[in-house]
């Protein structure tokens, strides 16, 4: 995960991914891969759209649905 610091801005960092990904899920829950393909143009790569779905699962902002496999925006967050 990228922090801002010297080396990186903001908007380099894996912070500022945070909102891309909760708006897209604000229109409800999506299975992965699609929300990786609605996303894939605003992220470096997939290593960089996993370490901003890690980052929001960490805070609890998203939730995983192993049954459904499909990720969902829990609520209102803080990010």
């Amino acid at each position: 995960m990228r922090l801002p610091n010297k080396l990186f801005s903001f908007e380099e960092s894996t912070l500022a991914n945070l909102p891309v990904i909760l708006q897209l899920l604000e229109s409800g829950p999506m299975p992965v891969l699609d929300l990786y393909h609605g996303v894939e143009a605003s992220f470096g790569g997939v290593d960089e759209f996993l370490d901003t779905m890690e980052c929001l699962y960490a805070l609890g902002a998203v939730e995983i649905n192993d049954e459904r496999q499909v990720i969902a925006h829990v609520g209102p967050t803080v990010v």
